[in-house]
């Protein structure tokens, strides 16, 4: 089956790989996946629920591009945005 532009389906890639959840650098615009039943590694953090992005350029990709979290958990504008 080829599948061409004009078909209708468009292919979106997935932040993480089946198994891993991704993680937000703590301050910055990091990101990285990790293993489910693992905690993020030091300066990380996981993603507030219902704003965890899963596909490259989804809404949640996007948005974390230009914000991040405090150690408090707060969302703020990133300091590394460009």
């Amino acid at each position: 089956m080829v599948l061409t532009g004009c078909s209708g389906l468009e292919y979106r890639e997935d932040v993480c790989s089946e198994g891993e959840y991704p993680v937000l650098t703590v301050g910055g615009t990091g990101s990285a996946c990790v293993s489910d039943g693992e905690e993020p590694p030091a300066g990380f953090t996981r993603y507030p629920e219902g704003k965890v992005p899963q596909q490259v350029d989804d809404k949640w990709d996007v948005y974390w591009r230009t914000h991040t979290l405090d150690k408090d958990g707060n969302i703020i504008d990133a300091p590394d945005a460009g």
